[in-house]
């Protein structure tokens, strides 16, 4: 099969592999669609991220169909149309024409949605309702999202309006993007373009003067400062990117502030295949019922070489534009 592949010095190259054979809890899912993540080029420069790297062939998330299954699989069959967030845990990452994972992570695509679509919703989608469910928020807390219109910001926006949470301030970069959290369901005093001169302020004024009980951090850097600026004492600062600087790490420990890490990786180490299998089909039923929409995506091209390195140079630039980045199979 063809797949893009890490070789020793850490470049990727196309190249001609064997088809892996499903083990006996496994299908074979003939990939349509995949799914490019800030993971994936990390993997490539980040000595913390490579150690997560348990395939040279990257990728965390893809929809397609089944065409092989283990002895032991029972709840699919050949030409079931799938999704999965394959993680660390298949035999290869989603760079490749095909894919061996445990049936136990693996759920049925939404029928009112494309390939496309279906593989834009894993990683995103799970670590957005891990960050919703994780936070238990009361009708009267408030909550600041940065990077609200990247691939998590958006889910968590859908599943906040969703649940009818209304205390929401979000911020963006572009009008494009505040039309985009308009169409979600959030007024315009609840965007803060993050240019602006006085941006701590610009939110204060946004929350009504006062500071935030919850911040979702989805940029770190600059933006974890300027979230541990805003949050109150003994506040919750969600941190999504492992990018808190030295001095928000030093705000956030002198307001003695609660930092929660998101990880969907830590449920991959436990083997806790529910989480990965039960939150896609939540989801699936949310959009399928129409409480939350499909993610918006852009088609970066075929399964090529070219079309990874346009799509990890897109998302190291941040030039994704709200879009998830798709690759076809």
């Amino acid at each position: 099969m063809k797949a893009i592949i890490l070789n020793e010095n850490f470049q990727l190259g196309e190249a001609e592999i064997e088809k892996p054979t499903p083990k006996s809890h496994e299908v074979l899912i003939q990939i349509k669609a995949s799914g490019f993540n800030p993971i994936d080029y990390q993997m490539i420069e980040n000595e913390l991220e490579r150690k997560l790297l348990k395939s040279p062939i990257l990728g965390r998330e893809m929809s397609g169909i089944v065409v092989e299954k283990g002895a032991d699989v029972h709840q699919f069959k050949i030409g079931d149309e799938v999704f999965c967030g394959s993680g660390s845990m298949g035999s290869n990452g989603s760079y490749a024409e095909y894919i061996a994972v445990p049936e136990a992570i693996v759920a049925f695509k939404p029928k009112s949605i494309s390939f496309e679509q279906a593989a834009a919703i894993p990683s995103a989608g799970l670590t957005g309702l891990q960050t919703v469910n994780r936070l238990k928020l009361n009708e009267n807390d408030t909550v600041l999202v940065t990077g609200a219109t990247g691939g998590v910001g958006s889910f968590v926006i859908k599943f906040l309006v969703a649940n009818q949470f209304q205390n929401i301030t979000a911020t963006v970069g572009s009008e494009e993007n505040r039309q985009i959290l308009l169409g979600l369901g959030l007024k315009n005093h609840q965007i803060i373009n993050y240019k602006d001169e006085n941006l701590a302020a610009s939110l204060l004024k946004a929350n009504n003067g006062h500071l935030f009980d919850f911040g979702i951090d989805l940029v770190g850097n600059y933006m974890s400062e300027i979230t541990a600026d805003v949050l109150k004492i003994n506040g919750t600062y969600v941190d999504v990117t492992a990018l808190i600087s030295k001095d928000a790490h030093e705000t956030l420990f002198n307001k003695g502030t609660v930092i929660m890490n998101i990880s969907n990786y830590s449920y991959s180490m436990n083997k806790d295949y529910q989480y990965y299998k039960g939150n896609l089909e939540k989801i699936s039923t949310l959009i399928e019922n129409g409480k939350i929409s499909a993610p918006n995506y852009k088609t970066v091209g075929d399964l090529s070489l070219d079309t990874v390195l346009k799509a990890h140079s897109l998302l190291k630039n941040n030039q994704t534009q709200g879009h998830k980045l798709i690759m076809k199979h």
